[in-house]
């Protein structure tokens, strides 16, 4: 059984749009019904957008490696190897975009690791300060996320690599690096 002339150039007129608007009746579908949609967060740390840009934080002084570097800033109360080395593998683990990453020690009375900037806060703590918490920051000084002492370095290192591959380095950076 052969189609006629007509009902072929129907068959494809109806093909057609069916290419153009299905794609719209499924996204409708899916924010109508909500289905494939995630319903949880994304990032394992949490938000605080009360906290100040770096530039306002009461330190002795903040290095980073570059400027367009995302910072990785740990507040150690005391003496804090365990957090410090737990930090530099993290930071070890980023691999190729391992250079994209500063990270700070505030605190804490031990010896500093490779890569590391220690400072300490100057005139005492702020009231915003979580001790033992990690802060990243983006490459401006802005707090993104704050993890507490009791996530797992594989959440941190999983936020870290999307907030990298999400803002990727501009192509400009690897010039001035050579």
């Amino acid at each position: 059984m052969s189609l006629s002339r007509p009902a072929r150039s129907r068959l494809k007129l109806l093909a057609l749009f069916a290419v153009f608007t299905l794609p719209m009746a499924m996204a409708w579908g899916m924010v109508e019904w909500r289905l494939g949609i995630p319903e949880g967060r994304t990032a394992h740390g949490t938000l605080h957008p009360d906290v100040p840009a770096l530039s306002n934080w009461p330190l002795t002084r903040v290095v980073k490696d570059g400027d367009d570097d995302w910072l990785l800033a740990f507040d150690c109360p005391d003496a804090c190897p365990q957090a410090a080395d737990r930090w530099w593998r993290l930071h070890r683990a980023l691999g190729r975009d391992a250079h994209r990453v500063s990270r700070l020690r505030i605190g804490g009375g031990s010896s500093a690791l490779p890569g590391e900037a220690p400072v300490a806060w100057a005139g005492g703590p702020p009231a915003w300060r979580v001790p033992g918490a990690l802060w990243i920051l983006d490459p401006e000084g802005r707090a993104v996320l704050r993890y507490g002492a009791e996530v797992e370095t594989a959440q941190v290192l999983e936020d870290v690599e999307r907030l990298l591959r999400l803002n990727p380095e501009p192509p400009v950076a690897r010039l001035h690096a050579e």
